[in-house]
């Protein structure tokens, strides 16, 4: 079609006649150009809203107006270094992560194993729409259907209790949100790590096999390294939703077991604490950081 027909002129469809050929000629323009909207909307979105938020956490509220004082203080920081409670919470929610993370990672492996080498083609499929299947349920609905099976009159005790086994004290406490958030964060887990086991060729295990390696060794040696990859970003997925996550420790916590998250809501929420609120929620981001630099450290995306 000519550009009349498009209801174009003679001007504008030689601008874009001249518009195309200039991106056919370099086609890192059209990349730039593909590139530059999406970052731009990120840059201002996401990490302008972070900026905001790291400003605002060196401010203060007016104890007599609540007026938020935006002279720089450092009392919020000072606050959550000093205060026990609030040391106690960061310390609390830090260790829950890691553990969620690491039984995470010990049940993804074995499982991610056999569905990328030793599952067949249609047992492959059944077994990620099993491991995904969740995932099409309501957050909120996990929760709560793991707070009937750990409840104190809950499946878990009944099943107990009818095999003449003790009943289990472990509804509203740590070790439920412990169990919980390693069922929630499971898929996350598993499905990057199988990612990575399925790329690894079938030539490297007849190698390490001619080399004389044992399977053990093979596993060590050669499966774990390439596997660092999937391991690393399921580590990302489960540590970092549970540093943020602030629902489950309210439907499954017991006293005493408030998360950063319920911090920063209560600040926000209630307390209008804001500045308190963005000091506060400054932890988990420094945490992440210190967690990948710590991997970039160890070597473990050097594999990537």
């Amino acid at each position: 079609m000519t550009a009349a027909e498009f209801g174009l002129d003679g001007r504008q469809g030689g601008a874009l006649r001249r518009l195309s050929a200039l991106f056919w000629r370099r086609p890192s323009l059209a990349l730039v150009g593909l590139v530059v909207p999406p970052l731009a909307w990120l840059v201002l979105i996401y990490i302008a809203a972070l900026g905001v938020l790291f400003i605002a956490a060196f401010w203060s509220v007016d104890p007599f107006t609540g007026e938020i004082d935006r002279t720089w203080t450092l009392a919020n920081f000072e606050a959550v270094v000093s205060i026990s409670t609030y040391r106690t919470i960061v310390f609390r929610t830090i260790l829950i992560a890691a553990a969620v993370t690491l039984t995470d990672a010990i049940l993804a492996f074995p499982v991610a194993y056999f569905m990328a080498r030793i599952a067949g083609r249609r047992l492959r499929l059944v077994l990620i729409t099993l491991v995904v299947l969740p995932l099409w349920s309501s957050y909120l609905a996990r929760i709560y259907a793991w707070r009937l099976i750990l409840a104190h009159d809950g499946a878990l005790n009944w099943a107990l209790r009818a095999i003449g086994l003790p009943s289990l004290s472990i509804g509203y406490s740590n070790w439920a949100m412990w169990i919980v958030f390693s069922y929630v964060w499971l898929p996350f887990m598993i499905m990057p790590v199988y990612a990575a086991l399925e790329r690894i060729p079938p030539s490297y295990f007849e190698a390490s096999q001619d080399l004389g390696a044992r399977g053990w060794r093979t596993l060590v040696k050669v499966v774990l390294p390439l596997a660092m990859p999937g391991l690393i970003a399921g580590s990302i997925f489960t540590f970092s939703l549970t540093l943020g996550d602030y629902i489950t420790p309210v439907l499954v916590g017991g006293p005493g077991s408030d998360f950063i998250g319920n911090v920063v809501y209560s600040n926000v929420g209630v307390a209008n604490n804001i500045p308190f609120a963005a000091a506060y929620a400054t932890v988990p981001l420094v945490m992440m950081a210190l967690y990948l630099w710590g991997a970039r450290r160890l070597g473990a995306f050097e594999v990537m």
